[in-house]
């Protein structure tokens, strides 16, 4: 931590140096939109300060390439419309200063570093900002189309040196079941009764639904935010969260909803196609020492069950466990960054690894207590599958490979789209750069 905390303070220190010291000038015009001298110094003092530059002239180069490709983006969306809202830009500008100012301890030492006030500050992020969301809508929309065959995956498997294949480290497939303790039908009353508290006082006007969520909201990663969320699509949000959501209406405040991660009220912001942003408070049932004890006696009668052959584990996970997401598929845990059932043993992590470690394949844990984002759950685990560090191959590595060849697909297209935009757009960049070597032909005409 303190590593990463000297690293900001050395970009920002770079930076404000930079703020102060380099003598601007256009160095590129791409369409009606330009890249200035400071642009390229910023970028190259940010990347200099955590060790990732090489030479000066290669990377400020790449650097140059980078903003004439994003510009060409930017340009492109506004001929397609495609835009970020305003709230948006502010949630990732305020999350993002935020971080800052946890590394480097506050916000006095953030404005010392720039030498200018947090909101000048703020200021000046802005528009960079907005246009790296911009250009990373438009190249989302360049490449949704691209879709990869099994005879394409075995193709492109077959095409690899052997001797160039990559290592893969060991992987786990996990099954599991999980029992959330029971709430009292007290404690609910209790939340609720304190969340109609909150919905009368902001009614009346006594308070505002921004100062009660940072008060009290237990989501720790809106609380901060007012309990705003930004723009969501229904399929992220939970299923009676997002019903309510995308039914308010304007100003409106919601009644109490219900969802796996407690109560919440919310409040209508905006809504932008099949997007809503919202606020919401929520509030999470506390668990008494009954409750949990109650939970680890369910788990060991389901254990039992199991052990004395009455049902196998995954029948168990079926009829048993409260995770929605494993419960239909024997318990089965996947990555949900690109769903595969074979988890690194880094990526696993708390009270999860350290069960990991101590059983084979086959076995099953002991009841064991998991914090997870839905709070408080009792689980236990069963180790379907080890599969040791090893030569990647097709028939245990099928879904790297096919995300590795959607990823290749995909920079083929941009790649595609980058030198047709060139042809077809005015670009003037500054002599010093004439001879410079840039991975796309094109920029100079």
């Amino acid at each position: 931590m303190r590593y990463l905390s000297l690293l900001v303070l050395l970009f920002l220190a770079s930076y404000a140096s930079a703020q102060k010291n380099v003598i601007d000038k256009i160095i590129a015009v791409v369409g009606e939109e330009i890249v200035l001298k400071s642009d390229i110094e910023n970028q190259f003092l940010h990347e200099q300060s955590q060790g990732l530059v090489n030479s000066s002239s290669d990377s400020r180069t790449r650097i140059l390439e980078n903003l004439l490709v994003q510009k060409l983006l930017v340009a492109q969306a506004k001929i397609d419309s495609i835009t970020v809202t305003d709230t948006e830009v502010e949630n990732a500008l305020n999350s993002q200063l935020e971080q800052y100012v946890q590394h480097i301890g506050s916000r006095e030492r953030l404005e010392t570093y720039f030498g200018k006030s947090y909101e000048d500050i703020k200021n000046e992020m802005r528009t960079p900002l907005r246009e790296q969301m911009i250009t990373q809508r438009m190249q989302s929309k360049i490449v949704d189309n691209v879709r990869v065959t099994p005879s394409e995956v075995r193709y492109f498997y077959r095409k690899f040196n052997k001797d160039s294949l990559p290592e893969v480290p060991d992987k786990y497939e996990i099954q599991q079941i999980v029992i959330k303790p029971r709430i009292s039908d007290t404690e609910k009353e209790r939340i609720r009764n304190r969340l109609r508290d909150f919905r009368d006082e902001i009614l009346a006007g006594k308070q505002t639904f921004n100062t009660l969520a940072v008060l009290y909201s237990e989501d720790p990663g809106s609380a901060a935010k007012g309990g705003e969320l930004g723009y969501q699509t229904k399929s992220a949000l939970a299923p009676a969260f997002a019903e309510a959501a995308f039914s308010l209406k304007p100003g409106r405040v919601s009644k109490i909803v219900e969802t796996e991660f407690g109560f919440h009220i919310l409040q209508y912001i905006d809504r932008q196609g099949d997007k809503v942003n919202v606020r919401h408070i929520l509030l999470r049932p506390r668990i008494s020492d009954e409750e949990r004890q109650e939970a680890i006696q369910h788990l060991d009668s389901v254990l039992t069950y199991i052990h004395n052959g009455e049902a196998t584990f995954e029948e168990a996970a079926a009829y048993f466990s409260m995770d929605k997401k494993t419960r239909n598929n024997g318990g089965l845990i996947f990555n949900e960054e690109d769903a595969d059932s074979k988890l690194p043993r880094e990526t696993i992590e708390g009270e999860m690894a350290r069960q990991v470690n101590k059983l084979k394949v086959g076995e099953i844990s002991s009841p064991f207590l998991d914090q997870t984002r839905t709070g408080e759950e009792y689980k236990v685990i069963k180790i379907k599958a080890y599969y040791p560090s090893h030569t990647a191959n097709l028939d245990d590595d099928w879904i790297s490979f096919e995300n590795g060849l959607k990823s290749k697909k995909q920079q083929e297209v941009l790649d595609k789209w980058i030198k047709e935009k060139q042809a077809n757009t005015y670009i003037h960049i500054d002599e010093d750069y004439k001879n410079s070597k840039f991975h796309y032909d094109g920029w100079f005409k």
